[in-house]
């Protein structure tokens, strides 16, 4: 019972400064991770029979309050500047559940069908996003190549990796360390739209790009 209602007054405890109105977003993303690290220390406490439950929940919000993202000031201005970019292209760009930034890149914009080239339309676009990249240094990057499903997964699931390689290539061709930069390929396995349609196929063939700055 104890367990129990530690854990409740914690959790409560994160959500309630999570969303208060005076907290920056990292202070925010704190608050949360420390109430969910330290609910996870209370409960291994009580798992492992340890009778310093308050002493496990302190560790555990430690842990939690270290971990994740942060979204400083310079990656609200990345979003904002890419935001600007983008404007009228289709391209989404949102911040992510655990602060990352996260640009949706259609193939309208971004790749022919079964082709790896960078299209005329994407570069643009891709410049100003090296900019930001240079202008937040300490950022990281991961690209995710996806496809539709027409085509064997023999076919696809290079296809993908390919394109997130030609994003990658061109960013570091124009000045950012590939260290910064991973690179994924999900094939066809993560559709978000029908692949019985041209236009669902249209926007599944896609990249994502995801920027994040550890705490």
């Amino acid at each position: 019972m104890q367990v129990k209602r530690l854990i409740c007054l914690l959790g409560a405890a994160s959500i309630a400064l999570g969303g208060c109105a005076t907290m920056t977003e990292t202070q925010k993303g704190t608050a949360v991770g420390a109430g969910g690290g330290a609910a996870a220390g209370a409960i291994i406490g009580a798992v492992t029979g340890s009778n310093k439950i308050a002493r496990d929940a302190a560790i555990g919000a430690g842990v939690g309050a270290l971990g994740g993202y942060i979204w400083s000031k310079h990656m609200e201005d990345q979003k904002r500047a890419m935001e600007q970019a983008t404007a009228g292209t289709g391209v989404g760009v949102t911040q992510t559940a655990d602060n990352q930034l996260k640009l949706d890149i259609p193939s309208d914009i971004s790749f022919d069908v079964n082709r790896a080239d960078i299209r005329p339309n994407f570069r643009p676009v891709l410049d100003r996003f090296t900019q930001t990249l240079k202008d937040n240094p300490v950022t990281t990057v991961r690209i995710v190549g996806h496809t539709d499903s027409s085509g064997s997964d023999a076919i696809n699931d290079p296809l993908s990796v390919n394109r997130a390689a030609s994003t990658r290539n061109y960013i570091v061709d124009r000045g950012v360390a590939t260290s910064r930069i991973a690179i994924d390929g999900r094939g066809s396995r993560e559709p978000i739209a029908a692949n019985d349609t041209v236009e669902g196929r249209a926007k599944n063939r896609r990249v994502e790009i995801f920027v994040a700055e550890a705490r």
